[in-house]
């Protein structure tokens, strides 16, 4: 038994520390920081590229590994997250993955910004030329001076790439070219082509960077990767600005507005239109839209709003309705915004039926308001009967559906206990014909 038991000791002893050891082995191991960028660039992506930076410095890691695929954006945004990338003090390893993504317009400056360069396979990069920030070209002497300074960015990025992969990079800017990973790898525009991160994590080791004027050789065999993730407002931030969700959160944010003006005083139906408004205006603000649209969208919420008051009885519904689907459609119609994904035509259809019937509805029960008869008062009483109490002369009382009303006969009188129907009201007062002669 004591034999059993020392027995039972000395395993649980040894898994202890073969546990002990591996977690330290684990520990030891080199840290790889790796972020997603995915989509045209928004401000989201600086303070996600800056926390990560932040984060790898502190805690040591190896290198942070910005996973890109993107379609491009905004200069100044791009110039921002260059400025941002090349004050890293941690090496920057930008990886266009995975096969079919691309480094496209202004992310193809990203990805020669960070320290290392590399694409997977059937990958792609440039098409930088520059254009008008919703997507349209821009004036000559404009599209000189802008393409100029981004010529000279890229010059500055791949100086030390050599000459032929500076040439390639002005082209990119000048004559909106394009290759593919390979081609960019001839031309020393990116330093890697890796199958895959673990690929990549290989040849990277023992590769030697210039971080902050200093040479670094990084060390990435049998590196541990660790995926930083958006915070949820990030994630938010990032997601409307699909044209699909701006246009759902434009339809939920004007409806809740107009819910919350018909009947004042509730916050809720307020707040969910101001919060899908602002979240749909910071996403109008980073994506090319055509602004007409989004008037065609307001003047489709005004023929609503007016066939509520108007005898039109549900025309100017229709109307509206087409007119929300074709501004839905106009708003994402920019040359540019066709990179970025346009507007679903089924869901710009949908979200054009769904007001039309919300209107509709509306519609349909203030007509039957209208029309319906009165439930109280004296209108509501008009067609019953009643008895006199007491005789009408031609004024008195009748007593109709239990309650007692002053009346006035419109012709002759009626003596108590007759019967009277009423014909008309005026006020709190009843007019009435005795009954048989109706």
């Amino acid at each position: 038994m004591i034999r059993r038991i020392l027995g039972l000791f000395i395993c649980s002893l040894l898994t202890v520390l073969v546990a002990t050891v591996a977690t330290a082995a684990q520990d030891e191991a080199p840290r790889v920081y790796r972020i997603v960028l995915q989509g045209p660039l928004t401000p989201v992506w600086a303070t996600h590229i800056e926390r990560s930076i932040a984060a790898a410095e502190r805690d040591g890691a190896e290198a942070l590994l910005i996973v890109l695929d993107t379609p491009g954006g905004q200069i100044n945004l791009m110039q921002q997250l260059v400025e941002i990338m090349r004050a890293s003090d941690v090496p920057l390893v930008v990886y266009v993955s995975p096969r079919g993504a691309a480094a496209a317009s202004a992310g193809t400056l990203i990805t020669l910004a960070a320290h290392v360069a590399a694409m997977a396979p059937e990958t792609t990069i440039g098409a930088a030329s520059p254009v008008g920030g919703e997507g349209q070209d821009i004036g000559e002497t404009l599209e000189q001076k802008v393409k100029q300074d981004i010529r000279a960015l890229a010059r500055a990025l791949t100086g030390r790439r050599g000459e032929q992969a500076t040439s390639l990079a002005e082209a990119m800017i000048e004559e909106a070219k394009a290759v593919h990973a390979h081609e960019a790898l001839a031309a020393a525009l990116i330093d890697f082509v890796a199958v895959d991160e673990p690929d990549l994590l290989r040849q990277l080791d023992g590769f030697t960077v210039e971080v902050a004027n200093r040479p670094v050789t990084l060390n990435t065999a049998g590196a541990q990767i660790q995926t930083l993730e958006m915070s949820w407002f990030e994630q938010l931030l990032n997601r409307v600005i699909d044209p699909n969700v701006l246009a759902i959160l434009l339809f939920i944010g004007i409806q809740a507005i107009l819910i919350e003006l018909s009947n004042p005083g509730g916050w809720v139906a307020g707040f969910i239109g101001v919060v899908c408004l602002a979240l749909a205006l910071y996403g109008l603000g980073v994506i090319p839209v055509n602004w007409f649209g989004l008037a065609l969208i307001v003047i489709a919420f005004a023929l609503f709003i007016y066939d509520l008051t108007s005898p039109t009885h549900g025309v100017l519904t229709a109307v509206a309705a087409g007119t929300l689907v074709a501004g839905l459609l106009v708003l994402f119609s920019e040359p540019g915004a066709e990179q970025f994904g346009r507007l679903s035509l089924p869901l710009a259809i949908g979200l054009g039926v769904g007001a039309a019937a919300f209107f509709g509805f509306i519609v349909v029960k203030g007509l039957r308001a209208q029309l319906a008869k009165p439930a109280f008062g004296g209108e509501a009483l008009i067609g019953s009967t009643g008895v006199a109490r007491g005789d009408l002369k031609p004024e008195g009382l009748v007593f109709v559906q239990g309650e007692r009303w002053q009346a006035m006969m419109d012709e002759g009188t009626a003596q108590e206990g007759e019967r009277v129907r009423i014909v008309g009201a005026d006020g709190l007062r009843l007019r009435v014909h005795k009954e048989a002669d109706q």
